[in-house]
């Protein structure tokens, strides 16, 4: 996958020339010490003859890298493991607190702000409501909120802070009818360079994702991917989206659009054709909800704290399921994918009802001829999309290149 493909745009470096030192050095690594950390990434811990045999340097090569990430910070040392004969090994880990990154998540209904740190956890994050995206209330969410968290570090954890990644919908001025914004509103959108306008105003590198591409890029990297090498992703978010993993990388097919579930065609409860966004999308539990007097607002509070709002949740996970099982059948008709992995922005007890529903709901098919693959619930949560935003400065600048965050290196 390319960078065009995906619409990541790295800032000039010329434009951060007050960037110094350690963690946030503006040239490009060395590819030795990218693929280095990027080995220790994957696997957790690895010591010096791990890396000398995956990656099929020297030792003394590796000796060298490894000693130079450790005095930056970026490698920490572990308790030494002694065998029965020779040197005792030590295992080197990446520094959680050597590098930070901002994710941006923009949604159709929320928009969230992390830090998060050298290995994918969360820090500090800020979340936002709105009735529907504009381009200068997200500009004063982004800018605002990267603000407030930073007042929250000290000048050290400032200086390590490598970049700004944003998750967004591309091509927002089509959701109008979906989000119930004027047309006019969501018109704003097009021709506006969301990258060009969060870089003229922060002091930060900044990249631009799909967010659902991100949130497929996550579970790749956090999640799932050490176990499935090829998977097809859902994020259930307020529409639909997903993506596709083969051989451990994100497929993005000739157009980059593929993995775009929401479009797929599946079956309504009344037996109508109907695509699976219209059906398994979060927008349509609000529909549900306010169709019945019950206020939805609580759906966007917070992804994590949902409440379980009775029929019409049951209603919505038994139609949702139906149709995704109907998705994973056809897709698996196509590609022999080991896992179907469903997440989305909601609790994990949503998650874990909606995935047993879909597997309940696939016994309702005709499986002939079709090898199901594994149904699995993503690990990463509800934070996928940001998570997998904030990853891009940081796989950008310390792993093999820019698109590392979608490869897996258990094979080098």
């Amino acid at each position: 996958m390319s960078a065009a493909d995906i619409g990541i745009r790295s800032s000039s470096p010329g434009q951060h020339s007050g960037f110094s030192g350690g963690a946030n050095q503006v040239r490009v690594r060395a590819y030795n010490e990218r693929l280095v950390l990027s080995l220790v990434r994957l696997h957790g811990s690895l010591s010096k003859a791990d890396i000398t045999r995956r990656s099929g340097l020297s030792a003394q090569t590796v000796s060298v890298i490894m000693r130079s990430l450790e005095n930056e910070g970026l490698l920490l040392r572990g308790e030494p493991v002694r065998g029965k004969v020779g040197q005792p090994s030590v295992p080197m880990r990446l520094n959680p607190d050597a590098v930070y990154s901002f994710g941006v998540k923009i949604g159709r209904r929320s928009a969230d702000v992390v830090l998060m740190d050298f290995v994918g956890q969360i820090r500090l994050q800020h979340h936002q409501t709105y009735a529907y995206p504009q381009p200068d209330q997200i500009m004063q969410i982004i800018t605002s909120g990267i603000a407030r968290l930073e007042t929250q570090l000290d000048t050290r954890q400032k200086d390590r802070i490598a970049g700004v990644g944003i998750a967004a919908p591309f091509e927002l001025w089509n959701w109008a009818d979906e989000v119930g914004a004027p047309p006019e509103a969501m018109e704003l959108w097009r021709g506006f360079d969301l990258q060009a306008e969060v870089t003229a105003r922060i002091r930060h590198p900044v990249f631009l994702q799909n967010d659902a591409t991100s949130a497929c890029g996550a579970e790749l990297v956090f999640g799932v991917g050490p176990s499935y090498p090829d998977f097809i992703y859902f994020f259930v978010g307020s529409f639909i989206g997903g993506g596709i993993v083969l051989n451990s990388a994100v497929f993005s097919g000739r157009t980059g659009t593929a993995g775009a579930v929401g479009p797929l065609p599946v079956r309504g409860s009344a037996g109508e054709t109907r695509q699976l966004l219209d059906i398994a999308s979060i927008f349509v539990l609000e529909n549900l909800l306010r169709e019945r007097g019950i206020d939805p607002q609580p759906l966007w509070y917070s992804a994590d704290d949902w409440i379980d709002f009775g029929a019409p949740m049951e209603l919505w996970i038994r139609n949702s399921a139906a149709a995704l099982a109907q998705a994973i059948v056809a897709a698996a008709s196509v590609i022999d994918f080991g896992a179907a992995v469903i997440d989305g922005g909601f609790p994990p007890w949503v998650r874990q009802r909606l995935v047993a529903a879909t597997i309940e709901a696939v016994g309702d098919l005709d499986l002939q001829g079709v090898i199901m693959p594994d149904i699995i619930e993503g690990q990463v949560g509800s934070q996928a999309r940001a998570i997998g935003g904030a990853s891009l400065p940081i796989f950008a600048r310390y792993l093999i290149d820019q698109n590392v965050l979608f490869k897996d290196l258990s094979e080098i």
